[in-house]
């Protein structure tokens, strides 16, 4: 009965729905890009994730900050079907058949980073796949196929929202190759 009440309520128009879920317009980069970061999932893995009174939960003092430098990882489990990917409890670091991958320091630190990089840097590296858009691979779980959907002005209203947060310094480490390729050398 509650459900019928409330599909109800919907059609009727009864229910507002809050500004803080409507899209801000495109003539303010900085809020259009914060909505797309907050919809979009950035949070889950490029805040680390720490254990709170409800459950795990993104620390938002390190906002969008990357895997942690401080938290070293050990040598990641081998894969084994049917279990491929392996996520560390901040989940920031990802294990699977390409190797180890750490989520990227998206603050606009000058030296850990995004504070060096310009709107086309971010641009190029969504739609190549590459760091920067010509480096090494962004590697998964970096959904890049499904951030391609997104327009020149949606990219730049991100970079704008990830220009503004505060910086904060964190040398996240380079991805590690799979063990196989490891062995192989």
């Amino acid at each position: 009965m509650r459900f019928m009440l409330s599909v109800a309520a919907i059609l009727s128009g009864a229910l507002v729905v809050p500004d803080a879920l409507a899209a801000p317009a495109a003539s303010d980069p900085v809020a259009r890009g914060k909505y797309i970061v907050s919809t979009s999932g950035c949070h889950d893995c490029h805040t680390p994730w720490v254990l709170g009174p409800k459950g795990p939960e993104p620390d938002m003092t390190r906002a969008l900050s990357g895997h942690p430098s401080d938290v070293k990882m050990p040598a990641a489990p081998r894969p084994a079907e049917p279990w491929l990917v392996t996520i560390a409890a901040t989940n920031t670091a990802f294990a699977g058949p390409w190797g180890v991958s750490f989520t990227a320091n998206l603050t606009p630190d000058k030296e850990t980073g995004l504070g060096k990089w310009t709107p086309k840097n971010f641009r190029d590296t969504i739609r190549t796949g590459r760091h920067m858009g010509r480096g090494r691979e962004v590697l998964p779980p970096m959904p890049v196929m499904v951030y391609n959907n997104f327009d020149d002005a949606d990219l730049e209203a991100i970079f704008a929202y990830l220009r503004s947060i505060p910086a904060v310094k964190n040398k996240v480490p380079e991805p590690l190759e799979p063990r196989a390729a490891l062995a192989a050398k």
